[in-house]
């Protein structure tokens, strides 16, 4: 019964990790390049698993496109120097992501400036390396 029981929590334990795995594969994003857009945020999502913004951002034939970058969670980007207030609808952004393949209007959050020239992004700052004497 023991055994059994081993081998039933080691089955669950593994398919945890290989679901854990597939939510966080993003297929579908291309980490070797990287698209800027200049646009107004339409919406800012503060929530877990991850975080997202939707910017506005004007397209060649005069109309809108919605890109939408994931981020990741909250606690994180607390550590990054985010808060919740952190950006609100009407923003003037400029959005930076790792872009989807297939083109879609959006991808992966990589930063986000602001109009004073504030860059976010979801790295905590480095600490500053000591001066040597």
């Amino acid at each position: 019964m023991k055994r059994l029981q081993v081998a039933g929590a080691f089955v669950i334990a593994l398919g945890l990790a290989g679901s854990a795995s597939a939510h966080h594969n993003a297929a579908g994003i291309d980490r070797t390049k990287t698209v800027t857009v200049e646009g107004t945020v339409k919406q800012f999502k503060w929530a877990n698993p991850h975080s997202w913004v939707e910017v506005e951002v004007p397209d060649k034939k005069g109309g809108v496109e919605i890109w939408n970058a994931e981020m990741t969670s909250p606690s994180i980007l607390v550590k990054a120097g985010w808060k919740k207030t952190s950006l609100t609808p009407g923003d003037k952004v400029k959005l930076v992501v790792n872009p989807m393949m297939n083109g879609a209007p959006g991808g992966l959050f990589v930063s986000l400036t602001l109009p004073s020239g504030q860059q976010l992004t979801q790295q905590a700052p480095r600490p500053a390396a000591a001066a040597t004497p």
